[in-house]
């Protein structure tokens, strides 16, 4: 017998660096003013869904996503708790530049998971890495919901990690959404695990 679980992955909305060319990745950029009004609304209907059952709620501790963590967790009267985990990738020299200065000045393609696009850069196996033990925590432990906010790369490891495919997978699929998409998991007591929504839409709107 499985313990049943859902878990909701929400991928912070609108930012600053969307709107200025900036990389985001480990650059504490802020919520626009749309990206806040998005994350009250998906709060709200968050709260609407799913407001009787007790959320554990985990953020990055990027502004960014951690202003998402706050607003969600004012709707369910929970303090996020902020996971150095669920930060976004780390793109090393390209934090602070523009992503044209990127695309001129990269130094790797990174054709598979274990490839860095600059030598002080994580690859998606170093994120899948330090994801993995917090992964591990909530699948096996005891809380039958949780309540993730992150980043697009991170949320997009952490969902290939539920369906229970091997790293080298993320070379052949992509599993994130757009900003301000919400995802939810859910396993059965079966075992059986579903992505029953995947980088939805409609709860920002």
């Amino acid at each position: 017998m499985f313990e049943k679980k859902t878990i909701i992955t929400v991928q912070h909305p609108e930012s600053i660096h969307h709107l200025n060319g900036m990389v985001g990745s480990w650059t504490d950029w802020e919520l626009t003013e749309l990206g806040r009004q998005q994350a009250e609304n998906i709060a709200t209907n968050l709260q609407l869904e799913f407001g009787d059952k007790n959320f554990s709620l985990y953020s990055s501790p990027l502004r960014r996503a951690s202003e998402t963590a706050q607003i969600i967790g004012e709707a369910f009267g929970r303090n996020p708790q902020f996971m150095k985990a669920l930060k976004e990738r780390n793109l090393g020299r390209a934090v602070g530049q523009s992503v044209q200065w990127l695309k001129d000045n990269i130094e790797n393609q990174e054709l598979t998971c274990f490839d860095r696009c600059f030598s002080d850069a994580e690859s998606r196996y170093d994120v899948w890495q330090r994801l993995k033990p917090l992964y591990e925590n909530i699948c096996y432990g005891e809380e039958e919901y949780t309540l993730l906010v992150s980043h697009g790369d991170t949320l997009g490891i952490f969902h290939v990690m539920w369906l229970g495919l091997d790293v080298e997978m993320l070379d052949k699929i992509q599993l994130a959404g757009r900003s301000a998409g919400v995802t939810i998991l859910q396993q059965s007591t079966t075992g059986k695990r579903v992505i029953s929504k995947l980088g939805d839409m409609s709860y920002q709107l």
